[in-house]
């Protein structure tokens, strides 16, 4: 009898401990609202919880870009994740910079005890620009909430000269295309850089691809093609009638309407690549 009272005493007291507990906890924000940190919505509240510093500058960080391939890049990866030397998304120099004050001296003077070397050729804006490029870099990977905001920013960005575009693609490419055809608008269509390089670089195959199959006795049967590879091809000729060869049996000729583009590729610079991108985004 005695072990059943304790027992409901203990329950009570619980009960009571439960009930002050309850109203001394503070109510939740109102309207469905969040309190700042993990639930905090969009890339500020993202940024709080994680610990980041001030978002960085999509415009500095675009301009930092190039600096940091041609000094950077082949060490630390071309988006900074590390390669022969160590990754600089994880850097506690990066992490911990706020005005340049700890990447600074690290770029200027180098860790010749590290192997890396100096660049006391890069002026304080060069080093400001790779700062945030690096910056960005951290933010990219740790922040979701800004994918649809800083990224975006940057990757409508070019260190191109238009005029320099202008030129290559008059000697390299108005053979085959027009601005003011083919090519009309392209600048609305794909305004960041990274589609327009993606568009012309590596290029969809426009429309079905025609072949004709020449059969061991000489016949040709031309039409659309459907399918080709390792054991045989298949195509529908102009009636719409299908037709399969086994491929050790018949030769093919392909239509090729990307063989300028690949012809051109291996001719691209850097430069090059960039000065077209920003030309054809004018094309609006």
């Amino acid at each position: 009898m005695k072990v059943c009272l304790y027992a409901a005493l203990l329950v009570s007291l619980a009960g009571s401990c439960f009930l002050r507990a309850q109203e001394d906890a503070p109510a939740p924000p109102r309207g469905g609202q969040r309190s700042p940190g993990r639930g905090a919505r969009g890339a500020a509240g993202t940024r709080e919880f994680l610990g980041l510093g001030p978002a960085p500058d999509a415009a500095a960080a675009a301009k930092g870009a190039p600096v940091y391939k041609q000094n950077c890049a082949g060490c630390h990866g071309e988006k900074a994740r590390g390669g022969p030397a160590p990754n600089l998304v994880r850097s506690v120099v990066v992490l911990h910079d706020e005005k340049d004050e700890e990447l600074g001296p690290v770029i200027r003077n180098g860790r010749p005890q590290s192997g890396m070397p100096a660049f006391p050729q890069l002026s304080p804006e060069d080093i400001h620009n790779v700062g945030q490029f690096l910056k960005l870099q951290v933010e990219l990977a740790a922040n979701r909430g800004t994918y649809g905001q800083t990224y975006s920013t940057v990757r409508t960005q070019t260190s191109g000269d238009p005029q320099k575009g202008e030129k290559f693609f008059s000697a390299n490419c108005a053979g085959c295309h027009s601005v003011t055809g083919d090519l009309a608008k392209i600048g609305t269509k794909f305004p960041q850089a990274a589609m327009m390089q993606a568009r012309f670089l590596w290029p969809a195959l426009p429309g079905p691809q025609k072949a004709t199959v020449i059969t061991s006795s000489g016949e040709k049967v031309s039409g659309i093609l459907r399918r080709m590879d390792d054991f045989g091809v298949s195509l529908t000729d102009a009636k719409g009638e299908y037709h399969y060869w086994p491929l050790d049996n018949v030769k093919v000729e392909r239509e090729d309407k990307l063989a300028g583009h690949r012809a051109l590729l291996p001719r691209f610079s850097d430069a090059d690549i960039h000065d077209v991108t920003a030309y054809l985004i004018t094309i609006k």
